[in-house]
């Protein structure tokens, strides 16, 4: 049996910079969800995964050729590079990309746990960088948690919320 992929089994540039987009951001969570049990390297690996999994959502967003891709999956990954950030204890790059994933959430009319989740990482990386205005957006955040459609994201998104 070989291992060359029939010529039918081709992806075109843009397929491929979709599945790395998607597999780079599971790579992320993987690695988040590691906890204080990951090495130095896959620290690294963890900020490195996330901004090249943003990055090619910003080649396949910017294609329009995906109809389900769009400004949702650049805030998407902008909030897990903000998250790794605020996990590195590094708030100035966690606010910068907090910042970016409200930015797009706001400029594009993203609501539900998007823009919930967008003020969680704004507060999260104000409260990390002891700024006292952490606060004012974790109320943004309870607010915008009323308005989560589904009980389980809701549920969700305030236990996380709770851990700033």
């Amino acid at each position: 049996m070989t291992s060359a992929k029939k010529s039918s089994d081709k992806i075109t540039e843009l397929e491929w910079h979709r599945k790395m987009a998607v597999q780079l951001f599971n790579l992320t969570w993987n690695l988040i969800d590691k906890g204080e049990n990951r090495s130095q390297e896959e620290n690294d690996d963890m900020i490195h995964s996330a901004h090249a999994s943003r990055y090619h959502w910003t080649i396949v967003v910017n294609s329009e050729e995906y109809p389900k891709a769009g400004p949702m999956n650049l805030e998407r990954g902008d909030w897990q590079i903000s998250r790794v950030y605020a996990l590195l204890k590094r708030p100035e790059a966690a606010l910068y990309h907090a910042q970016r994933c409200l930015e797009i959430c706001e400029e594009n009319n993203i609501g539900d746990f998007d823009i919930a989740f967008a003020y969680e990482a704004k507060a999260r990386a104000l409260s990390l960088a002891g700024n006292k205005n952490a606060s004012k957006f974790i109320e943004k955040a309870k607010k915008a948690a009323n308005a989560i459609a589904k009980k389980e994201d809701r549920d969700y998104f305030l236990s996380e919320l709770a851990s700033i």
